[in-house]
């Protein structure tokens, strides 16, 4: 394992944990390509959304920010609002994981469950707004200062001593592969970035197909929980739409195959959500054969007895 041979430059790399790149070559051998992996499992917070929500927190001027998340993102904007003496609402779905809702509030954040069947989680953030006119409202992904913070990953890749073909990244808002794009663009390289989403929730490749943003009616439950969103965002689909190379869509079984061959092959411990460019790989190999890829690893937050589950399913 090395890091970055400089950190990337933006404001908040000061803080942020530069990503660990692992050269995995069993898995590399499997795939039939030359991989590196891009691992954010060991960023604060355990997955790179924490670039984006220091960047959020230590940029706006409220005290108080409100946001939806799943869990990765929830955790990070309490952990950044720990650091700058903040405070956080995080609205979650009832059914996300119990290590992510745990996370939340200990890092001092608080939980505010929803039911999603009966009420979206965007719907209860506006009426928590209307509560609190004070605070800042924050997007996962939708956001430019969620893209400029993410746009720190796509730095640090470029800034590798490797000639890399493709990123291949996780889609689900479109907040990682927007800051990728952008700090890509911005280390003036060429590399193109591919999407991985889940077929189940294929909502950001049926847009590009379509060439405007289409939403899922309800929000997918992919096992990659990361991507349950209805669709990418307003301000990360101009960035998308011309910036991809393509995406590809990945089966349920291909995100669970995603999981085991990181854990067996490269002693990764990761959740759904994070297997999802590996899985891309084992659904189009056509693709990737031969080129040099780097995949990038979005987070390791899975509970301990869903990943057992996983493993042994």
């Amino acid at each position: 394992m090395t890091s970055p041979s400089r950190p990337a430059q933006s404001l908040s790399a000061k803080i942020v944990h530069p990503t660990t790149f692992v050269e995995a070559p069993h898995l590399a051998k499997r795939l039939g390509i030359s991989l590196t992996l891009a691992s954010e499992t060991f960023q604060h917070t355990g997955s790179f959304k924490f670039r984006a929500a220091y960047n959020v927190v230590s940029k706006v001027t409220q005290h108080k920010t409100i946001t939806a998340s799943s869990g990765n993102f929830g955790q990070a904007l309490a952990y950044a609002c720990g650091l700058l003496s903040k405070s956080c609402i995080v609205v979650m779905p009832d059914t996300s994981a119990q290590v992510k809702i745990d996370a939340v509030r200990e890092y001092g954040g608080i939980v505010d469950l929803v039911n999603v069947k009966e009420k979206s989680r965007a719907r209860r953030v506006k009426e928590l707004a209307h509560q609190h006119p004070d605070a800042y409202i924050a997007s996962p992904y939708d956001d430019p200062l969620v893209i400029e913070g993410n746009a720190s990953l796509g730095l640090e890749i470029a800034d590798r001593d490797k000639d890399f073909d493709y990123i291949v990244a996780p889609i689900g808002g479109g907040g990682l592969t927007s800051g990728i794009i952008t700090g890509v663009r911005t280390s003036g390289k060429s590399i193109k970035v591919i999407a991985a989403e889940p077929l189940l929730a294929n909502d950001a490749a049926r847009s590009l197909r379509a060439g405007y943003i289409v939403a899922n009616e309800d929000e997918p439950q992919t096992i990659a929980d990361g991507a349950r969103t209805l669709s990418v965002g307003r301000h990360n689909w101009a960035i998308l739409q011309g910036g991809l190379a393509g995406i590809v869509e990945v089966p349920e079984g291909n995100i669970l195959r995603g999981v085991r061959l990181l854990f067996e092959l490269a002693n990764l411990k990761v959740e759904p959500t994070a297997a999802l460019g590996i899985g891309a790989l084992l659904t189009a190999p056509e693709r990737f054969q031969g080129r040099s890829v780097c995949c990038v690893i979005s987070g390791g937050n899975v509970d301990s007895k869903v990943f057992q589950n996983l493993l042994a399913d």
